[in-house]
């Protein structure tokens, strides 16, 4: 047996080792070191200021008639869809949402707190296509869905189980937001996203949470957190508004979300831009106050510059990224949870530019304080598909962020003074006391990555880190266990899901 080999057999039975190692989920990250802010608080002001104008001045379109009612009793000016909303109105509404609240999973060791100096990660959301196990671009299936859940469900630095991670085109679209709900109960016990398409759809989710947690639950806490986007410019619809509605009428939590591509849907300048959103969010958040005074809402953005030359988005360019630091601090400033950020990237595939630009993006939005982080594993082609292999590769780096943000180890053992005595000068600390006590938890160790020679890599069949990724997906999803769920509940989500899609139709009218 060549050297090469011998040492390829010891790798792969490690890597076989730290495979079959039982999953200990980690809770969500309390955020140990400082905030960086772009701008100083007259900075601050000073967007607000420009914020509270496009409100006074501009105004934003409310497309529903029930919306337009509250703001007009609650003395906002109201002409035909346009609301103009005076800035002590905004906020003494906008005071009224919890700077802080717990989302309560079907497993009580897996809730989160959303707010503070905690940081929730969640996986990608909403593509049609996914690249998978072969690098094939294809439309989502129901499969494709379940699995994402599983491995969601097996990657402890994900603390959350997220929402539409791919759509399952292979189920109707009235009905398919039943199965997307069900996957997430019945896969997971990671606290879950609800529905937002139609309100209806919203009304099956708070349905289908009742029999899970009990309708004496769902109301008094918040189980559920949904995504709501306002079509910037300056216009909140009647399907996401009757969403909101809903979920903030029982008491559930919404990222109330611009979707900013600034130089089409906001100007060519990223203060301007930010100054837009923030009227666009802060309207949609104090709407859900006049539904329900004290409902759970984030301070919701997605944020990207659009190409000059193609009008195609871009991403982990620099003005995203100062768009995500100050909007972090506008929403502190507010006292409200803050989402924004991901793994976003443009690129189709996971090469060189989904690392970078993922990274560009992820980094900012860690040093930023983000509450709440949707699309941090598997996103790709600027959110059309989800992979596989995209996914591993994030879950590593979010793996590597949640230990960067409990900061430097100060203490005794972290200083090893005690190895550097043992040691002395010109000798090396491989076997010394310190080293054997701490080596298998000193330093983060890649799942993914390859730091071996050229030789080993070459005689494990030279693959890239795509390859890599997917091949360890495949393993997670071979060793995925279920957590447990009541049967007399499982029968109970079954039957109502039967029910409703025999009232539903096949196709949209």
């Amino acid at each position: 047996m060549t050297e090469a080999a011998r040492r390829t057999g010891g790798t792969v039975g490690r890597r076989a080792a730290r495979a079959s190692a039982p999953i200990v989920q980690k809770r969500y990250i309390t955020r140990e070191i400082p905030l960086y802010e772009l701008i100083d608080a007259a900075g601050v002001e000073l967007i607000h200021e420009h914020s509270m104008t496009i409100l006074e001045e501009i105004g934003v379109e409310f497309r529903d008639e029930g919306a337009l009612a509250l703001w007009r009793q609650a003395g906002a000016g109201v002409e035909g869809q346009r609301v103009r909303i005076p800035r002590e109105l905004l906020l003494e509404k906008l005071a009224q949402a919890p700077a802080e609240f717990t989302q309560v999973a079907r497993n009580p060791e897996r809730s989160v707190v959303i707010g503070g100096r905690n940081t929730v990660f969640a996986p990608t959301y909403g593509s049609p296509f996914v690249r998978d196990f072969d690098n094939v671009r294809r439309y989502g299936t129901l499969q494709d869905l379940h699995n994402f859940v599983k491995l969601t469900y097996m990657t402890p630095e994900l603390h959350h189980s997220g929402g539409v991670i791919c759509e399952p085109v292979d189920v109707p679209v009235p009905k398919r937001h039943l199965d997307i709900v069900y996957s997430h109960i019945k896969y997971s016990d990671k606290p879950f996203m609800g529905m937002v398409t139609t309100p209806p759809r919203a009304e099956d989710t708070v349905r289908m949470a009742e029999i899970l947690f009990g309708k004496d639950v769902v109301g008094p806490r918040t189980v559920l957190i949904s995504v709501v986007n306002c079509n910037s410019p300056l216009v909140w619809d009647a399907a996401m508004l009757g969403a909101l509605t809903v979920y903030a009428r029982h008491n559930q939590a919404v990222l109330v979300t611009p979707f900013i591509m600034a130089g089409a849907m906001a100007p060519a300048a990223t203060a301007g831009s930010v100054a837009q959103l923030n009227a666009e969010v802060t309207a949609g958040i104090a709407y859900a106050q006049l539904v329900r005074p004290g409902a759970p809402m984030v301070y919701g953005n997605f944020v990207t510059t659009v190409s000059m030359l193609s009008g195609a988005p871009m991403m982990g360019t620099p003005e995203p990224a100062m768009m995500i630091y100050v909007t972090a601090q506008l929403a502190r400033r507010y006292g409200l949870p803050v989402r924004t950020g991901g793994m976003l990237t443009g690129s189709k595939v996971a090469d060189a530019q989904a690392a970078y630009e993922s990274m560009a993006t992820m980094l900012p939005t860690l040093m930023a304080g983000a509450n709440f982080v949707l699309h941090c594993a598997g996103w790709l082609e600027a959110g059309l598909s989800a992979g596989y292999g995209k996914f591993v590769l994030d879950a590593d780096q979010i793996a590597m962020l949640q230990v960067f943000s409990k900061g430097l180890d100060l203490s005794e053992e972290g200083l090893a003074m005690e190895a550097v005595r043992e040691v002395g000068p010109g000798g090396h600390y491989l076997g010394c006391a310190h080293t054997r006590r701490n080596f298998k938890t000193a330093f983060y160790l890649s799942k993914v990555a390859d730091n071996n020679s050229f030789e080993q890599w070459e005689a494990e069949g030279a693959h890239d880190a795509n390859t890599r990724a997917v091949g360890i997906a495949k393993r997670m999803l071979d060793q995925y266990e279920p957590p447990p769920l009541d049967p007399g509940i499982d029968e109970a989500l079954r039957d109502f899901i039967a029910r409703r899609k025999a009232e539903l139709p096949d196709a949209v009218r």
